[in-house]
């Protein structure tokens, strides 16, 4: 018997690779940020240098506290972020819309004049402030 050829051509086939992207470094990297952030945060908030007044008694407040510092050389800050005196009770308003609750922390220096902590307390009260606290140093951590 003959064999009988065939026009047969071999198709090519072209074997299609779906690229991949791998999501591990990314991943990794988003964690490492993460664990960077958490460290760095609560480092912020005390990286205002004031000396404070020493007392008795220590305020002890969490993460969503509002603290408004004010240095000696008249510079103020609210949650560590600059801000002008003129601008301090519409921004605490605005955050107490949130959490009307919440007490606010003075945090001043020790050189700063008692009329001007005073001033500050009396513009946060009259703002809808229900509890104002004076930051102080205990005696274990002047040392």
């Amino acid at each position: 018997m003959a064999k009988i050829k065939l026009n047969s051509k071999k198709r090519k086939t072209r074997r299609f690779i779906m690229p991949e992207i791998s999501l591990t470094p990314l991943i990794d990297t988003a964690l490492t940020l993460l664990v960077i952030f958490m460290i760095t945060a609560p480092m912020v908030q005390n990286g205002i240098k004031v000396d404070l007044p020493r007392g008795n008694s220590k305020e002890v407040g969490n993460q969503q506290d509002l603290v408004v510092t004010l240095r000696k050389d008249d510079k103020m800050f609210f949650n560590s972020y600059p801000i002008e005196r003129k601008d301090l009770v519409q921004t605490v308003q605005k955050a107490l819309n949130q959490h009307d609750d919440l007490p606010v922390y003075i945090r001043a220096d020790e050189s700063i004049s008692y009329g001007k902590v005073i001033e500050i307390v009396d513009e946060l009260k009259f703002a809808g402030v229900k509890y104002v606290a004076m930051s102080t140093k205990t005696a274990a951590t002047a040392a």
